[in-house]
């Protein structure tokens, strides 16, 4: 079976988040495989395994994205590509990296391509989806289970609190919720194997693709932390007067009614 892992570096969930300039400040910030992606590549491993085939991670960024692969690979990954648009693509949205990968993965007869639900660090859910559309092949997000027998695939998705059965068939993507799996610690062999596996590095030259052909849909016009919690207010009094404190204060302060 052909497995391809759409993968990202974001920063560490434990990171704390500054701004510079009006961008976030990324010296000396620690970097991960985004968590969600996690739950993708231990999936492919787990499919590989019962299945066959070979597990290939992909990601579109920088050189410093070779770690996060080099760990996916520590993880049971077979090989790992990284497109770097450093020099190319200044600025790139959700539009910009679905439009690569789908170049990358046009001809390679993917048999399942797993990604993350969602990024920490931008959330929109759009990549997986978007190069799905791209490759004209089905989708299904949000999912905690996989059962792939021959060409049929049997997920369980996860819909707001509650969860549906979808039938279908290879090829398809896929994007993982929490609870699909639980993803392994690379191993100390399997860091070690990770240094000989083969990485393989790709710029838009090589894929045909022109800067413009992947410009940015969308722009961001400022960036800023969220306005620091205030106190909360404990109100007093019998319940009518606490009732219309607090009609009050959603009137003159929240200004929601």
């Amino acid at each position: 079976m052909n497995i391809y892992v759409l993968l990202k570096r974001t920063f560490d969930t434990e990171e704390k988040i500054t701004l510079s300039g009006g961008k976030i400040n990324e010296d000396g910030a620690e970097f991960i495989i985004n968590p969600y992606d996690e739950y993708a590549v231990e999936e492919a491993i787990t499919v590989r395994d019962a299945q066959g085939g070979e597990v290939t991670v992909v990601t579109v960024g920088s050189e410093e994205a070779e770690k996060q692969l080099r760990t996916a690979l520590a993880m049971g990954a077979d090989k790992a590509v990284l497109i770097n648009t450093e020099d190319d693509l200044e600025n790139g949205d959700q539009f910009s990296t679905a439009k690569i990968l789908a170049e990358y993965l046009k001809d390679k007869e993917a048999d399942l391509i797993i990604g993350g639900n969602v990024a920490i660090d931008g959330g929109s859910g759009q990549v997986g989806p978007r190069v799905a559309e791209l490759l004209d092949i089905p989708y299904i997000t949000t999912i905690t289970k996989l059962e792939i027998d021959g060409k049929n695939v049997s997920v369980v998705r996860d819909v707001e609190g509650d969860s549906e059965v979808i039938s279908t068939t290879l090829p398809i993507l896929v994007t993982a919720q929490q609870g699909l799996n639980e993803p392994r610690y690379p191993s100390l062999p399997g860091i070690m194997k990770a240094k000989k596996k083969p990485l393989e590095e790709l710029e838009l030259d090589d894929l045909d693709l022109e800067e413009d052909d992947v410009q940015a849909k969308t722009k961001t016009i400022e960036v800023y932390l969220p306005p620091k919690k205030e106190a909360g207010k404990v109100l007093s009094g019998d319940i009518p007067q606490q009732v219309a404190e607090l009609v009050k204060l959603l009137y003159t302060e929240a200004k929601v009614i």
